[in-house]
């Protein structure tokens, strides 16, 4: 009997699958509130949660697919996350500027990103440079480059203008990059920077024929449209705009357990 080609399913973490204590919108009664798995510690404190049960749901899930986490954040950031179930063969980190592959970076394809940004669009120097000069102080907590690839603040969103955001997206998009707002990050990241083209990078070496996805930014839509099958939670950038496509389900979902609704999801769309 031929063997069936594997599925893959690459999820975005933050706020997918994963939520910091600020993001989990346990919004019902404090004896009904799901049990809680931390999944990542920083600097000695906890820092992400999944629900007990999707912490399960995880573990099954990587049983029966190939499950890439596909993530914005650093390798660094990444590596101190521990998923429950089997550890990934591969992960999709800096936004897809690095494939890490049984946790080594993959150095053919990070040279190939960095010689297409190259040619694609403005340097990273020069939207560093903007960002340090039109952000205010008032509002500006950090401001960080990522891998050497593209650069995020971190910011008092109570205090930051509305309109700054929406003047720098026009300024970013003439010099062919992106801006996204989550939380309290504003990421600027090269437009050619995609989670999507290292997605269909892992689909090729494993030979999945069927790509299943999830992510709630902006910067997870071009995944989620590369997908044969995708789904957003009802919380973030995306669901914030009414995004949708037409292989896109739209969750109803908020919070930690948006990422429980996900998994479930994922199980039941990548069984023959």
């Amino acid at each position: 009997m031929p063997t069936q080609p594997p599925v893959l399913v690459a999820s975005d973490l933050d706020r997918t699958l994963i939520y910091s204590a600020a993001a989990l919108a346990l919004t019902m009664p404090d004896a009904r509130a799901p049990r809680l798995l931390c999944v990542e510690v920083h600097e000695s404190r906890p820092l992400s949660y999944m629900t007990e049960t999707a912490a399960g749901l995880l573990s099954e899930l990587g049983d029966k697919a190939v499950f890439v986490p596909t993530t914005t954040r650093t390798r660094k950031q990444y590596q101190r996350i521990n998923l429950p179930g089997p550890a990934p063969a591969y992960a999709i980190c800096a936004n897809g500027g690095h494939l890490l592959v049984d946790g080594v970076t993959d150095l053919d394809w990070h040279a190939g990103v960095t010689a297409r940004l190259a040619d694609e669009c403005a340097p990273l120097d020069e939207v560093s440079a903007h960002l340090h000069e039109t952000a205010d102080p008032v509002w500006l907590r950090k401001h960080r480059i990522a891998e050497d690839l593209f650069a995020y603040l971190v910011v008092e969103r109570e205090l930051l203008p509305e309109d700054w955001v929406k003047e720098l997206a026009v300024w970013a998009e003439e010099r062919g990059w992106t801006v996204s707002l989550q939380g309290r990050k504003i990421y600027a990241v090269p437009r050619p920077l995609t989670k999507s083209a290292a997605v269909r990078e892992v689909a090729r070496r494993t030979g999945a024929s069927w790509t299943l996805a999830a992510g709630d930014s902006l910067l997870d839509a071009d995944l989620l449209l590369a997908a044969d099958r995708g789904w957003r939670p009802g919380h973030g950038e995306l669901a914030d705009e009414g995004w949708t496509a037409p292989a896109i389900s739209a969750l109803p979902e908020r919070g930690v357990l948006a990422g429980e609704r996900i998994l479930r999801e994922f199980l039941k769309a990548s069984r023959p």
